[in-house]
């Protein structure tokens, strides 16, 4: 595949994704199409060498390849990433009428940068679960695509310092506007999501919202943006960016060696969730693929010292507005390259082997790659990578694709670097 569809692609994925739930449906689709077979937590499994499955959990995924590899002599190459955005969620009770208006109540998901939500046309999707005419519980994914929100900025003729120090209060200012109201009229939000949940998907006897998992998300559609389109544009490039092509590489893998993504939600806000990295999704996967070759009692943890895993996730590029704030020896560019991601503090899972390894890989795919350390006086971030290499000791490598407006609504990245990593990650998988 070359840049040209690869990054076709990446902007389709990115469009049908507006949230975690959305990637995971959107990533089985383009799976299943290519034979990925799906199975159930709550089954027993039946599982063949040579042979593809895919498995879903709320709002994670995880995928694999089996080859004819023994998992405790030869281990196991994984790639991970995530599929939870910083953003705005509506609240349980979502309903607030001021001033003549419906407005919706909201929660701030993760580390939004939150001045770019202003002004901006918003849409509204996630999960919700429902009571049917059976009287049966069931859940559904649903997405109003058009703008139905905006949160309208105040105009600076009311606030003459606001390019100065205007502060964001979350509770006060964050609610959009979605409606004019009557006089006296009164509206309910799970009545809208009700009538868009029949209407989207011909569910008649749909009878009662339950309870909702809802995002707001910005309706301008990813572009490639500079003369040259050498940029992508886009929401939610942290981190859809790599949960696309991880799954992209395990496509383009020759599948001769057992080969594992997985794509966790709740990254944001610390992964601790039984669906996070945190949590024991992708240990428990891998115990059921130990089983089916060894019933030794150190079977898994032998796997497991044997296995590499890649955490993909985006790191910062050098803004050239900023350059200050980052290390002068240390500063990825846009278009030169995956980066490697070291942090001392272990906020990056990177480690002498392991970063020699991916950059082996980098050399065989004919790959340049850079190197990212955090300016020594500000705090670094973080990624599933010391997470999964806690829970599983598991050997990882924090890399992903250069960044600019990390946690914004809308990112941007270099239109190169993500065909580059994916050819990486096959190398990866193929273990050429």
């Amino acid at each position: 595949m070359d840049k040209q569809q690869f990054n076709t692609g990446l902007l389709a994925f990115i469009e049908a994704s507006p949230t975690p739930f959305h990637a995971v449906e959107t990533m089985t689709a383009m799976l299943e199409k290519a034979g990925f077979q799906p199975l159930d937590e709550r089954d027993r499994w039946a599982l063949q060498d040579g042979a593809s499955y895919v498995v879903r959990r709320g709002g994670s995924l995880l995928a694999f390849r089996l080859g004819g590899d023994s998992l405790t002599d030869e281990g196991v190459h994984l790639a991970g990433a995530h599929t939870d955005s910083p953003g705005l969620k509506i609240k349980p009770v979502a309903e607030r009428q001021s001033q003549g208006y419906l407005q919706l109540g909201v929660e701030v998901y993760g580390g939004a940068l939150l001045n770019p939500w202003f002004d901006r046309d918003l849409s509204l999707a996630g999960k919700v679960s429902f009571l049917d005419r059976s009287g049966a519980v069931r859940t559904s994914l649903i997405n109003f695509r058009r703008p139905i929100a905006v949160i309208p900025s105040l105009a600076i003729h009311l606030d003459r310092e606001v390019n100065k120090n205007r502060s964001i209060d979350a509770q006060k200012h964050l609610p959009p506007v979605v409606m004019k109201l009557a006089s006296g009229q009164e509206i309910s939000f799970e009545a809208i999501v009700l009538e868009q949940l029949r209407t989207e998907h011909g569910l008649t006897d749909a009878e009662r919202i339950l309870s909702h998992e809802l995002f707001l998300y910005d309706t301008q559609a990813p572009a490639l943006v500079g003369l040259n389109n050498e940029f992508i544009a886009s929401a939610r490039l942290d981190n859809l960016l790599s949960c696309y092509l991880i799954t992209r590489s395990l496509l383009d893998s020759s599948g001769r060696h057992t080969s594992v993504m997985v794509c966790n939600d709740h990254e944001e806000v610390g992964s601790a969730s039984a669906s996070g990295a945190q949590g024991p999704f992708l240990k428990s996967v891998l115990q059921r693929l130990v089983a089916r070759q060894s019933t030794e009692a150190d079977a898994l943890e032998r796997t497991c010292r044997n296995s590499l895993f890649l955490s993909i996730d985006n790191a910062h590029g050098v803004h050239p507005n900023y350059a200050e704030l980052h290390d002068p020896a240390h500063g990825p560019g846009l278009n030169a390259g995956p980066v490697i991601k070291i942090n001392a503090n272990q906020r990056y899972a990177s480690n002498t082997e392991s970063v020699a390894s991916f950059r082996a890989y980098c050399d065989r795919a004919g790959v340049q790659s850079q190197a990212f350390v955090m300016r020594s006086d500000l705090a670094c971030g973080s990624t599933i990578g010391p997470i999964t290499a806690t829970e599983t000791g598991i050997a990882t490598v924090d890399v992903g694709v250069p960044t600019f407006a990390m946690h914004s609504i809308r990112e941007l990245a270099g239109a190169d670097d993500g065909e580059q990593l994916s050819r990486v990650v096959t190398a990866f998988y193929d273990r050429l």
